[in-house]
């Protein structure tokens, strides 16, 4: 009877030389990876970042005064003397994607560079991207100034007013930001017909 014999090659074996090769493959691809979230998570973090500043810098309040309606005018271009009473409307603007709460301030009144008369404005706040409208009643009146009398029998009163209001601009409902506002307007009553000329403020 045959003899049977089996004959069994060497096994492959992966040499550890190609192990290394692959480990180090594997760890660099991690790496870069890495490297790739990295500068993804940096370049979101700049652009909001930016975005931020943009915003900051572009964060205003604005104050200016929108009507004037007369109550009464009395002038007297002999003594020279005048005095009046006004409703007038002091408006701030909040122009932010954030609610703005400005502390309460003074309107001053002049006539010929003299103070004649101020107001108080309350402390209040403006919604976001809103107007709030503060209604005031002025009562102003002026005795021998100079070149009032001549002003007066021109027909025509001219009268200044300056204000300065100070708040925080809330942002992102965490960050807050001091903000000021200025305003300066001239008004220019017709004495005939006692009401308003012109209004320009800026």
């Amino acid at each position: 009877m045959a003899e049977k014999y089996s004959h069994m090659g060497p096994v492959p074996v992966l040499h550890r030389r190609d192990e290394e090769s692959a480990v180090y493959l594997q760890s660099e691809e991690l790496r870069r990876q890495k490297r790739r979230m990295m500068y993804k998570y940096i370049g979101i973090f700049l652009v909001v970042h930016i975005i931020v500043i943009t915003i900051i810098a572009l964060t205003v309040m604005k104050v200016n005064s929108l009507k004037v309606n007369v109550q009464s005018l009395n002038s007297d271009p002999t003594t020279p003397s005048f005095d009046t009473s006004f409703t007038t409307q002091v408006c701030v603007k909040n122009t932010n994607w954030g609610s703005c709460k400005f502390d309460a301030g003074t309107v001053t009144f002049l006539h010929q560079g003299v103070t004649i008369g101020q107001v108080s404005i309350p402390k209040g706040q403006a919604g976001m991207r809103s107007t709030k409208k503060v209604s005031v009643t002025v009562s102003l009146n002026s005795h021998g100034s100079s070149n009032l009398g001549s002003e007066l029998k021109s027909g025509m009163l001219t009268l200044s007013s300056q204000a300065k209001l100070s708040g925080k601009v809330k942002l992102f409902l965490i960050m807050k930001k001091k903000k000021s506002a200025t305003m300066n307007c001239t008004v220019t009553i017709d004495l005939s017909t006692k009401t308003v000329k012109t209004l320009k403020c800026k």
